[in-house]
């Protein structure tokens, strides 16, 4: 068998907490009897492309656990509160917390998950609106699901680092969640389907975009009306928004051997090399020049 096959198939000694009702699995299992006085620990983690009976029952838990919904959609009853689960939702749990998760069958759920312990752990989730119990939704998924892709490469490694490359990459997957995460009900408002559709368009084109007048045209909404949806799910305005894009482009492009600064400031709409210069040391503390030298 390869490893390959050894990593994707139910294994005879994985943890009986695991459900065989999966399709197709990633998983890594580090320290499965943490001693419980370590700060923080990971004790595994993976990724799940379920069966559409996929239906897990329990009562309690052993350790502190996240979990991601990728794909698929399913139910969820946890403490008490029965949601239906979707893609970029999100969900923790641990010692004391009964849930039952299950797949959709005609769309089963795709999900990653890090289970974790240590005395830092629950205050931890706790500090970033992430206490056992709690469902949230992001409104970044991708870079969820990316962090979650680097603990599994990571703990399939197993190096002396693991352990604390794991724990290093799990805080800061919470900290990423806290930054993007809102509540279910904000989640499923127009409001919320008008912003994703305003912040995928400015991503998609902001090598063109120019102004926030632009872009809310471009989206057919109210400039003050797009204005007022970045303060209430990203936390800062359209325009900063698209502002760091074009220089972070513009910082990998000064980056390679033989482009001119005014050749990116063209490139980014901008008419003035000076007002380009400007604005990149304002996003980056330095001016293309200086950036230049130091990398």
């Amino acid at each position: 068998m390869s490893a390959e096959q050894q990593i994707r198939q139910p294994s005879a000694s994985q943890p009986e907490f695991f459900s065989l009702q999966v399709r197709q699995a990633r998983r890594f299992y580090l320290d499965l009897a943490p001693s419980g006085r370590e700060p923080l620990v990971v004790v595994c983690g993976g990724c799940e492309h379920c069966t559409a009976d996929y239906a897990v029952r329990r009562s309690t838990f052993p350790y502190f656990s996240i979990e991601f919904v990728a794909g698929g959609k399913g139910s969820l009853d946890l403490a008490g509160q029965r949601l239906s689960l979707m893609p970029g939702m999100v969900f923790s749990y641990g010692p004391d917390i009964p849930h039952e998760i299950a797949s959709d069958r005609s769309d089963p759920l795709l999900k990653y998950f890090v289970d974790f312990a240590g005395v830092e752990a629950a205050p931890m989730l706790r500090q970033y609106a992430l206490a056992p119990g709690t469902v949230a939704r992001v409104f970044s998924p991708g870079e969820i699901q990316t962090i979650f892709d680097d603990l599994i490469v990571n703990g399939l490694k197993a190096t002396p680092l693991t352990g604390l490359l794991c724990e290093t990459l799990l805080k800061y997957l919470v900290l990423k969640i806290r930054e993007s995460m809102m509540p279910l009900e904000a989640a499923q408002t127009r409001a919320f389907a008008s912003f994703q559709r305003c912040r995928r368009h400015i991503q998609s084109n902001y090598h063109c975009l120019w102004s926030v007048e632009q872009i809310a045209r471009e989206c057919h909404v109210d400039p003050a009306y797009l204005c007022r949806l970045f303060r209430r799910f990203d936390h800062q305005t359209p325009y900063q928004f698209l502002l760091r894009l074009k220089m972070n482009f513009a910082a990998q492009r000064l980056q390679e051997p033989g482009t001119l600064v005014k050749q990116v400031a063209a490139e980014l709409g901008f008419d003035d090399p000076f007002h380009f210069s400007r604005t990149f040391k304002n996003v980056f503390g330095l001016s293309p020049e200086a950036f230049r030298r130091l990398r």
